[in-house]
């Protein structure tokens, strides 16, 4: 059995769906998670979704920012709605998949904070915030790691933890996502969880993988200044199952396109 998952900050489902439906009808993946929504549940796309065969939806909304939702042509099942730092923000969602074995599959999609620009808490609130809400992400992680060795966890998780997966790791030392205190915390997220990074089994250093390239770049993709903010994590038992990932960096061209592009990661199960 394959199993192909998708991860893809859209920043906008309702403004994208158009890129969102051109992506599932042309690259098919089983199923995909989506980030910055910014929709709250009832403005949801469910029928556009349903008519392009991914009729499974979960999603968790907020009107303007935010959200995150999973799409599936295979059934889902119910899953936990997690919150962190005492905030009800949209930031995460998971669902089941039946991959027939002796346990189901858990999926968590996650948005991190962004933590805006300065990257110092006590300058800046928001980089408080993404600091705490890494640590209590970790705390569950650590606590649910014996639970969590069939799950996947991805994410636009808002942080460039290699110096590969940014275009000059020394200038964005100090530039948000790439600090040293942000890769530390996503450091040991991923490793008191166990948790395997999908695309460097594959893909290790040196080789450059981005997922992002910002708005403010009059000509992205001459520039290249891109950064990998979106991962797809694997629990223990399914880290041999790695098979292929794929970036479609084309997507960051087309018409009104996201600041991120789509990333996949096929399992065979």
């Amino acid at each position: 059995m394959s199993l192909t998952i998708a991860t893809w900050n859209i920043n906008s489902v309702r403004l994208r769906i158009d890129n969102v439906l051109r992506y599932l009808a042309e690259h098919g993946p089983d199923v995909l998670c989506l980030q910055e929504t910014k929709c709250p549940d009832a403005e949801f796309p469910r029928a556009a979704f349903a008519r392009a065969g991914y009729a499974y939806i979960v999603h968790r909304g907020m009107k303007g920012y935010n959200g995150v939702a999973i799409v599936s042509r295979r059934p889902l099942g119910p899953a936990d709605r997690m919150s962190f730092c005492g905030r009800e923000d949209a930031r995460h969602i998971a669902a089941t998949l039946d991959i027939g074995a002796d346990r189901p599959l858990t999926l968590h999609n996650l948005y991190i904070p962004a933590g805006g620009d300065i990257p110092d808490r006590q300058e800046n609130p928001k980089f408080g915030h993404k600091l705490d809400f890494l640590a209590e992400l970790t705390a569950w992680s650590t606590r649910s790691r014996a639970d969590n060795s069939h799950s996947v966890l991805v994410g636009d998780l808002n942080i460039a933890p290699l110096e590969a997966d940014v275009w000059n790791h020394k200038a964005l030392l100090k530039i948000v996502s790439h600090t040293p205190v942000e890769t530390a915390a996503l450091g040991a997220l991923q490793a008191d969880g166990g948790w395997t990074d999908a695309v460097r089994q594959l893909s290790p250093e040196p080789q450059k993988i981005y997922t992002w390239w910002s708005y403010r770049s009059p000509d992205w993709d001459a520039a290249d200044k891109g950064r990998r903010l979106d991962h797809i994590w694997t629990g223990p038992a399914l880290a041999p199952a790695i098979t292929a990932h794929a970036i479609l960096r084309a997507a960051r061209g087309w018409e009104r396109p996201s600041d991120h592009v789509p990333l996949a990661v096929t399992l065979k199960l």
